[in-house]
């Protein structure tokens, strides 16, 4: 297995536009096996950080059954709007994918959807912004960013959910797998959140 350190803006597949993906930089990483190594999860284009490859069919068969046991520890920074009152907690709200002709598609919390938890912690403030950790305990399509808006604090850049212009400021920080031994691994956050996050008491 590998995992990487994705940068943000760079889409994991190709898409219908072209444009370059983690796919070009596969056969880089297959390191003398013959089959390209393959994602064993998924991460949102604007989203950086840990992103987990298998280098086999076997490994990625046992990589993925981790993944939908929820067995993976995933931990997640983000910077939102405004913020919570609180210091910590959990958001506990469905989400379903809809899609119009006029807006295309997103995700919404909705009672009939799949079940999606949450749970977040500050780990910061400043200028009406909060820095959070993050740590899903499902793995919905844009869960992060749909909770923290239907909270009404999005993340900061996310155009999609009210987060205003800009970048995306959502970090896949850490992973850890139950292997033996164990395995972890922690990505820095990318330049374009350095700022957002010494605002909010980042010493780093």
């Amino acid at each position: 297995m590998l995992i990487l350190d994705k940068p943000a803006g760079l889409p994991v597949h190709a898409g219908p536009r072209g444009g370059a993906s983690l796919e070009d930089f596969l056969p880089a990483l297959a390191f003398g096996k013959k089959r390209l190594p393959q994602p064993a999860h998924r991460l949102d284009t604007d989203t950086a950080g840990c992103l987990v490859l298998g280098r086999t069919k076997p490994a990625l068969a046992e990589l993925g059954g981790f993944f939908a046991a929820g067995q993976v520890a995933k931990t997640y920074w983000a910077v939102v709007r405004g913020g919570p009152a609180e210091a910590a907690g959990e958001i506990d709200a469905p989400l379903q994918k809809r899609s119009t002709a006029k807006d295309g598609w997103r995700m919404v919390v909705d009672a009939a959807g799949q079940p999606a938890r949450t749970e977040w912690q500050v780990l910061g403030r400043g200028d009406d912004l909060a820095w959070l950790e993050l740590r899903p305990r499902t793995g919905r399509t844009h869960q992060l960013r749909v909770h923290c808006a239907h909270r009404g604090w999005p993340i900061l850049g996310d155009t999609r959910y009210g987060g205003g212009e800009g970048r995306l400021h959502l970090l896949a920080r850490a992973i850890a797998l139950p292997l033996d031994p164990p395995v972890a691994a922690e990505a820095p956050p990318p330049p374009h959140m350095l700022a957002a996050l010494r605002r909010c008491g980042w010493r780093g």
